[in-house]
Parts: structure tokens; sequence; C-alpha cells
């Protein structure tokens, strides 16, 4: 959040900056509804003036309409790829504005709304556009608090939009009846790469959704669902997701609830599957047994190349038996374990290091023991320029 002085300094810059963009609607007739906007579409959209600013036309309108200050940010960009209006206070009505101009903007690619007070209204008027876009293929709607409403709106706009790739829905209140139709986004969308629901408020009866709807995914293969409440036959049904998913490659399942259930059903998981590379499972109240239980799948495993375990109380005895079960196997691709926070004895230190011999690119972290690990980064999300969008 920002000093209210800040937030009002932003509006002046705003208003005078398109004062001059402004000034050209003058003599027009008012406009009462969205729809009449888009009327004036063809002749009065992509206009430039002096210094490069676009006087967007529509949007003007279409703010004019909605009774809300124009963002200058987006009467600046062109046709550049990226609209970052992170933090504006757009608001539902700003939403709206922005909307109408969307569906006829042939350039933006990445659109950024991050922390914009959207609501479930504001979210459901950007739906329509997204759903009609043949060029955005990255979208942040993050801490909008869209709530059900708008989680409904933005699923079904993008389960019909094949050219969306990453999503990030971080942040907004999403409870239990909401994962239905992230479920269904899953089962629809083979097209997505990416998606972030982070912040939320996703429970065990959410993971029991979520969970066949990620066994049955087919093009997902980044995953961040951190910062849920995940715990209990949620996590395991979720789990259990995992073991017959075939395209997920990094998966981040931290700060959730999974504890030694959710663990072991992850350890059965990675016993079949050949494809995740990425998982992050630290703060998951993940004692020695599940660890141990956890264990029995890197036995096996041959693609894994980072595994976080960091911040639970699985006590030195718990990182023992994970470094033993790696150990015991020669395929395995395990470049970092990290067990920050955690602390050891000599017993696991004189582990590491006979480890250390056999797999030489092996980065042991502990509690007392930092190393420098860099990792590669994987080509989780390329976007690539659709056919239609001009060069």
């Amino acid at each position: 959040m920002r000093a209210p002085s800040k937030r009002s300094g932003e509006k002046e810059e705003q208003e005078e900056e398109v004062a001059a963009a402004a000034g050209r609607l003058a003599g027009a007739p008012e406009t009462e509804e969205c729809s009449d906007v888009a009327d004036s579409d063809r002749e009065m959209e992509g206009i430039r003036g002096p210094g490069g600013l676009v006087k967007d036309t529509l949007y003007l309108r279409s703010c004019q309409a909605h009774s809300v200050v124009p963002a200058s940010c987006f009467l600046r960009q062109g046709s550049t790829p990226e609209l970052n209006l992170r933090h504006h206070g757009l608001g539902p009505q700003g939403a709206r504005a922005l909307a109408s101009a969307l569906t006829s903007n042939p350039y933006v690619k990445r659109l950024d709304l991050r922390d914009n007070g959207l609501c479930g209204a504001g979210v459901e008027a950007l739906a329509g556009a997204l759903s009609k876009s043949s060029t955005i293929c990255d979208v942040d709607l993050s801490e909008n608090q869209m709530g059900v409403v708008g989680a409904q709106a933005i699923c079904a706009a993008l389960t019909v939009n094949p050219t969306m790739q990453k999503v990030q829905l971080a942040g907004n209140g999403l409870e239990e009846h909401a994962a239905q139709y992230l479920a269904e986004l899953l089962l629809a969308h083979t097209g997505l790469k990416s998606l972030d629901l982070s912040y939320n408020q996703l429970t065990d009866h959410a993971g029991e959704i979520l969970g066949p709807a990620l066994a049955e995914n087919t093009g997902l293969t980044e995953l961040n669902i951190s910062w849920n409440h995940l715990r209990g036959p949620g996590a395991v049904a979720f789990a259990r997701g995992l073991e017959a998913n075939i395209f997920l490659r990094v998966l981040d399942i931290s700060y959730n609830g999974f504890g030694d259930p959710g663990a072991s059903a992850v350890g059965e998981a990675l016993k079949t599957n050949n494809v995740l590379e990425e998982l992050n499972m630290s703060n998951n109240h993940i004692s020695a047994v599940g660890a141990l239980n956890l264990g029995l799948g890197l036995r096996v495993n041959q693609t894994l190349r980072i595994l976080v375990m960091s911040r639970n109380p699985m006590r030195g005895e718990g990182c023992f038996g994970v470094l033993k079960s790696v150990r015991d196997n020669p395929m395995s691709a395990l470049e970092l374990l990290d067990f920050s926070e955690i602390q050891v004895d000599r017993e696991f230190d004189d582990l590491a290091s006979s480890v250390k011999v056999l797999l030489p690119a092996l980065h042991v972290k502990t509690a007392a023991h930092r190393v420098e690990y860099k990792k590669e980064l994987l080509p989780v999300f390329t976007p690539s320029l659709p056919a239609s969008v001009p060069k």
C-alpha cells in the first residue's frame, strides 16, 4: 500500500499527461455505455501525437463513460508487448474501461494488473476481453480480491482462449468454492504452461478437487500452490495427482500442511513420476517419519534435480534418511538438497561427504552448511509471439 500523498501525486501526473489527448475529445458527444465507444473503434484508435504518446481515443472515451482517470501507462504503451499497470488502483470501473480498449489492442502480450482492487466485478469485465484476445499470453491478476466470482469468470474466459500460457492468481482469497473452476481450467486448457495459486485459502477439500484434475492435466509445466491450507486427505489426493501427471516439471507446495501422510504420498508419486525436476516442500510439518517415507521415492526417481525440505520438524534423523535414500540411487539426478534451518549432526556430515563422491554434482544445504548453487533456469515459460501479432 502506498501513502495517500503518493497516490494523489500519481493521479495528478496522469491527469496532466492525458490532458492533451482528452482535449481531442472536446466537442465529442458524451458516451453513456461502453458499447457506444466500440462503434468508433475502427476510426478512433492508435492516434499518435508529439513525443510518441499514444492518444488511444477509444480508451479515453471509455474512461469518460466510466468516470475514471485514464492510466497514462496505457496511453504510452504504443506497440510494446508489455502493459504494466500494477498498483494503479484501477478498481472495477477502471477495469471496465480498460477491457473495452484491450479488446481491439493488437499489441499487448503481457498484462500485469497486480494489486488494483479489481474485485469480482472488475475481473468479470476483463474476462470478456481476455476470452477474445489472440495476443495476450501472460496475465497477472494477483492481489485483486477476485474471490469465487472472479475465479469463475476468469477460468471460463481462459478455457476458451488457447493463446494463454501463463496466469498468476496469487493472493485473491480463493477458497474451496473456487477450486472447481480451477480444476475445470486444468482439465480443459492444454496450452497453459504456468499457473500461480499461491497465497490463497485453498483447503484440504480443494486438494481433493484439484488432485484428480492435476492427474489429467496435459500441458502445465509449472505450478505454484504455496502458502495455502492443503493438508490431510486433500494433501494426499493432490500428491496422487502428481503421481499420474506427465507434464509438470516445477512444483511449489511449500507452506501448506502436508504433514507425514502428504509426504508419504509424494514419496509414492516420485516412484513413478519421471518428469518432475523441482519440488519445494519447505514448512509442511513433516517429521522424520514423513521424511523417511518420502525417501523411498528418492531411491528410484531419476529426474528430480532440486528438492527443498527446509523448515520442517524432521530433525537430523529425517535429513539423514533422505540423504541415505539418495545415496542408494546411483541414477539420481539431484543437484540440490536443501535442509535449511534444520540442525544435523556429525554422522550426517560424514554421510554427505561420502555421497559427494558418488554424486559430485549434488549440493547439500543445512543450517550449518550454506552452499552456493547456481540454479539453471528451466525453460518452463518461453512465450512465443502469436502469428497474428504485428511485428
